[in-house]
This record gives C-alpha cells, structure tokens and sequence, in this order.
C-alpha cells in the first residue's frame, strides 16, 4: 500500500509540475505580446500622425520623413477613411480578390471587423490640401493587429497542445509497458504455483485412496479427501490464468450457492450468508472455476472488513443484457478516495496481507469475461457493496 501511495504522490507532483510550468509559460507570453501589442500602438500612433502631416502637408512639410513613416509600416493593417467613412487609403490588408466589386467588397468587410474588433484614432485636420480636404475635417484611422502578433498569441497554446500530447502518450506507452509486464508476472507465476501444486497433490490423492481403502469407514477422511480436491481446484485455477478460458453458459446460482457453502464450512456461526437469486434466468458466460475464485475473494473480504462477525448478501439478478452480481456485507466500509485504489496490486489493510486478491478478481472479471467489478456503494461502519457485470446468457 505504501509503494501505490508513493506512485500516487508522483503522479500528483508531476501534474502539478506541468501546471506551474504550464502557468508560467503562457504568463511570459502574455507578457511578450503585452508588449508588442503597446509597441505597435505606439507605431500607430507616429503613422497616424504623419498621415495628418501628409494629408495637411503644406510647402513646410518634409515628405520624405512623411512618406518614410508611412511607408515604414509592413506589417500592421490599416484602413484610412474620412469623416464621412469613405474608404481612401488601405495597407497591408492581403486581399486578392479577381475583380474591382470583388476587392471593394472584401475591403468594407475588413473595415467592419477593424469596427468591432480593432482600434480607432481620429486625426483632425489642421490645413487645407488640393485633394478638397479643409481644415477642422477628420479621417478615421483603424488597424488591427499584425498577423505575426495574432501567430504569437496563439502559439503559447498550440506549444502546450503538442507538449500535452507528447506527454499522454508517454504516459500510455509506460503504462501499457507496465501492463504488460505486469501480465508477464501473473501468468508467469500462476502457471508456476500449478506446476509446483500439481505433483504434491496427486500424490495426496493417492494417499488418501490407500487410506480409504485401509480405513474404509472413517469419516475424518471423506473432509480429507474433499480438502484435496479442493487444492486441485485451486491449481486448476492458476493454470488458467494467462489462457484464454472456454466462457460457457451457466447458471449462476448454482455457482453461488457452492461458494456459499464452502465459506459457510469455514468461517465462524457469527457471520450470516444469505443468496437471493432469480432462478431461470441466471445464465452468464463464464469460466466457473475462476467466477467462483471471484466471489470467494470479495466474500472473505468481507469477513475480515466485518472482523468475523456480520452479515453477507449476495443477489443474483438480471438487467436487461447483463448479469449483476451484488455482495454486500455490514463492515467497516471503504473510503471514497480508495474505491478504485483497491483494484490496485499491492493495496492492503492487513498487516500481512498480500493486496492481489481484488486485483485477481478485477483481472478475472474485466479481461477473462469481459464484464465489470468495482465499489455499488461504500459507508463507513455500515458496509460495502461490490458490483459484478457480465453477459447474460440470450
């Protein structure tokens, strides 16, 4: 449990890594473009002055440090209008359009966005020109952004976008890397704990047929004898693991009615174990030996969550495609925080537990039968209930 708590704390510490990176960059950005945005709005400002200059020039005026101003902006669109807002002077607005109407029109259209959405300066005028214009009259400057400004604002979160891609997928190919490794150790060791099993049990076996044959009578040796074949369904259930198992249509209550039996053997008369099953139409696919090691897990979780002592529930029913499987018992519930941590190799409350039996069973249920196990609903103090999904038999 410390190990999973540990990699949690990573996981957390790396997440909040990318935040404050994530924070600071597009900070620093802001930044930038806050001061080019400022920078600009002061170029705008000289242009906006020497297109007064130009459009009072009088015999006075240096147009060549006019024009030069003027022409110096490569960047920035502009429109220039009168007081009466008939386009006159146009920069930097890109527009290719195959005919006049055509230009006209995307012009008018640059102009309402430059309205809506850009800047405005009113320049008034101090001297008449040739051109009719009068002193006292008005032309209305409007610009927008440069296109290199607009591409600086968006790059902060195109950069993010492909760093948090880069990131996920690393993320997937360490956890799928991990996954897999983890499936090499189960079925690894699972088909090594049946080998190992498999010889002494046989031998156990034949034991007993000359035990029975020497003592025909004794009782003690039929619970022997059903104890072995007990350990031989043990081992024919870790043989399983990491085969494909043959799914079969069965009816489940027969199931739970021999987990309930077995565990009701061997755990004390203070915990009660009821099962309610819709007889008939209980039929799912799957591997009886390992639904069976499924059950048996979350029932002697239950007894140690309920310290010996309580009551067990399990329900059989069906819901619509599915067959739910319901165990509940009257424990000390599990938190919110860990309804998923449990499912996790190596989380355990007990001293010297292990932490693979739900992992097993979450293993079983998800990938062998293609169903769903995980927490219906947890209350401290009043008890858990664990969920199981498959498919029901049509």
């Amino acid at each position: 449990m410390n190990w999973i708590n540990s990699i949690r704390k990573v996981k957390v510490a790396l997440v909040a890594a990318a935040v404050v990176i994530a924070t600071l960059s597009l900070i620093v950005s802001h930044k930038l473009i806050s001061d080019l945005q400022a920078e600009e709005i002061s170029k705008m400002e000289v242009w906006a002055e020497a297109m007064r200059s130009l459009m009072s020039a009088d015999e006075t005026t240096d147009l060549n440090l006019v024009l030069k101003v003027i022409n110096s902006n490569h960047s920035i669109p502009v429109i220039v209008t009168d007081g009466k807002d008939n386009v006159t002077i146009t920069r930097n607005l890109q527009i290719e359009a195959p005919t006049t109407a055509d230009s006209l029109a995307a012009v008018a259209t640059a102009l309402e966005r430059m309205k809506e959405g850009g800047h405005t300066m009113k320049m008034l005028l101090t001297a008449d020109n040739e051109a009719g214009i009068r002193a006292g009259d008005c032309i209305n400057i409007y610009y927008t952004e440069s296109l290199m400004l607009r591409r600086l604002g968006t790059y902060p979160y195109v950069q993010l976008g492909v760093v948090s891609l880069f990131i996920a997928v690393a993320v997937f190919a360490l956890l799928s890397s991990k996954r897999a490794e983890q499936n090499k150790v189960w079925v690894g060791l699972s088909k090594e704990t049946a080998h190992q099993l498999g010889t002494p049990i046989s031998s156990i076996m034949a034991w007993v047929e000359v035990l029975k044959e020497t003592y025909p009578e004794d009782e003690l040796l039929k619970e022997m004898e059903t104890d072995v074949l007990r350990l031989e369904m043990i081992a024919e259930r870790f043989s399983k693991i990491g085969s494909a198992p043959e799914l079969q249509a069965v009816a489940l209550s027969g199931i739970l009615e021999n987990v309930m039996t077995y565990i009701g053997r061997r755990t004390s008369d203070k915990v009660k174990i009821h099962l309610t099953c819709d007889t008939g139409h209980d039929e799912a696919l799957i591997s009886p030996p390992l639904f069976e090691w499924v059950v048996e897990v979350l029932c002697k979780n239950a007894i140690d969550a309920m310290s010996g002592e309580g009551k067990i529930e399990i329900r059989c029913f069906r819901e619509g495609g599915k067959m739910m499987v319901d165990v509940a018992d009257s424990g000390k519930g599990i938190s919110r925080k860990d309804h998923q941590t449990i499912f996790k190799p190596g989380y355990t409350t007990k001293k010297r537990g292990w932490g693979l039996g739900l992992s097993l069973a979450k293993r079983i249920v998800e990938e062998y039968h293609h169903g769903k196990i995980y927490v219906k609903n947890s209350a401290p103090n009043i008890g858990t209930t664990f969920r199981i999904e498959l498919n029901a038999q049509c």
